[in-house]
């Protein structure tokens, strides 16, 4: 049985459910006391730090060099196949594009008596880029550099680093090297873990401090980055992948079974969910589970997955379901029913929704445009989608007038003796006194 299928709320109610999933949150692996001292030594010795960490866990031949030479960069492109080149530029001018309009402006607004109030719009100075390698860096997560990569440019920010875990051979993969000359990214470091982020945030004396750091990585990637807010942005503290699919009678066992699996497989902690009003398709669901799992390179992981966090829930009415996956707040959600758009207006929480029986999650990985990097955990009930805006800054602009401070100093006075804080209220009332002589 690859899943269990439980009626909601008979046997389980909305709480119980959340209170399963919350165990996501705590595997009972905390390691940041551990994390906390690779931090404490790249920040003490810096590049020699660096350099040892890198060599014991990853390329014991590591030169002393940690970022690629350019000419390296530019090489991988003869490296990879000119379709997957191809395909690569699509994916990175759809996501362009999308981003492209989330793009705001900077803007003023004046009063007749000359104030001009305001926020203005900048880009941070330097952003660095994690990039998992993947299994023995022989599955590189370009998407992922393509998403965190995308929303900083078109921010504005021209001086972008990127670090991935080097192979055993002291290379990184060449698509990671031709994804980021694709991206106009120069700048490539060897360097992963917990000790790549400390150099990004600290600085060593090769690889110079970043004001925010994006993008994925294992338990010690994101327990760094937990710890180092504060110290510099971050783009949030992901946790397990996870998909919850709302489907009616017209969804296709076949295609949801395989949407949960392609959530399944990223994960032992990852939790792919159905809710669903069609007892007899969560049925044909576990069934159709049985049968994919088995053709699974990653069976054994996904199995586990869906053993401890898959399940096809029951419930009696859509709305019902709406209801439950408002309160899990999923970081995907599709709606495979018959009539998505009808049920979009009632959806409140979600990291990105995919509508209909023809838009599975990977399209949102990779291609389409909007952004992966989402919330998890139930955090789609207050945050967002990785955005252009990860990547700003605002300022408030205020500009007030002799005539403002007349009219309006002695209310800013009393509000600020209100709060105890007499120095602020001096502060304008020696302007009105100046005012008025």
């Amino acid at each position: 049985m690859p899943c269990r299928i439980v009626r909601v709320p008979a046997e389980l109610n909305a709480e119980a459910l959340l209170c399963w999933l919350s165990g996501r949150k705590d595997p009972g692996n905390d390691i940041s006391a551990t994390v906390r001292a690779i931090l404490a030594a790249v920040k003490k010795d810096g590049d020699k730090a660096l350099r040892a960490y890198t060599r014991k866990f990853d390329a014991p031949d590591l030169p002393d060099r940690f970022q690629v030479p350019a000419r390296d960069i530019k090489a991988a492109l003869g490296s990879v196949p000119a379709a997957d080149l191809d395909i690569l530029r699509e994916a990175i001018a759809h996501v362009r594009d999308f981003h492209a309009r989330q793009a705001e402006q900077s803007w003023f607004t004046t009063s007749p008596d000359g104030t001009v109030l305001g926020q203005m719009v900048r880009p941070v100075d330097r952003v660095g880029l994690y990039v998992p390698g993947g299994q023995g860096g022989e599955t590189p997560l370009i998407s992922s550099l393509i998403m965190n990569a995308v929303p900083a440019q078109v921010a504005g920010v021209t001086d972008i680093a990127v670090i991935s875990p080097p192979r055993k051979d002291s290379t990184l993969n060449p698509y990671i090297l031709a994804t980021a000359a694709l991206l106009g990214v120069s700048e490539v470091h060897r360097a992963g873990s917990a000790w790549g982020i400390a150099a990004l945030a600290y600085g060593t004396k090769s690889i110079r401090p970043v004001d925010v750091i994006a993008g994925p990585g294992n338990i010690y990637v994101a327990t760094a980055k937990a710890i180092l807010v504060g110290e510099v942005g971050i783009d949030m503290i992901a946790g397990p992948s996870e998909i919850t699919i709302l489907a009616d009678d017209s969804a296709d066992a076949d295609y949801i079974a395989a949407d949960m699996l392609s959530q399944a497989e990223h994960d032992p902690l990852a939790a792919s969910l159905c809710i669903t009003t069609s007892a007899q398709l969560a049925e044909s669901i576990r069934t159709a589970l049985a049968s994919q799992l088995a053709k699974l390179p990653r069976r054994d992981l996904a199995a586990r997955a869906l053993k401890d966090w898959g399940g096809v829930l029951l419930v009696d009415s859509l709305d019902d379901g709406i209801a439950l996956v408002n309160r899990i707040a999923p970081e995907h959600l599709e709606l495979a029913v018959d009539e998505p758009f009808a049920l979009l207006g009632k959806i409140r929480n979600a990291g990105a929704i995919f509508l209909g029986h023809h838009c599975p999650e990977p399209v949102g990985d990779y291609f389409a445009g909007p952004n992966h990097v989402l919330p998890t955990l139930g955090t789609a009930r207050f945050s967002s989608a990785l955005s252009v805006q990860s990547f700003c800054k605002k300022s408030s602009i205020i500009a007030t007038s002799k005539d403002y401070i007349t009219r309006n100093g002695g209310k800013i006075a009393r509000l600020a003796r209100l709060e105890g804080l007499e120095a602020h209220a001096r502060s304008v009332e020696v302007r009105l006194e100046k005012n008025t002589k």
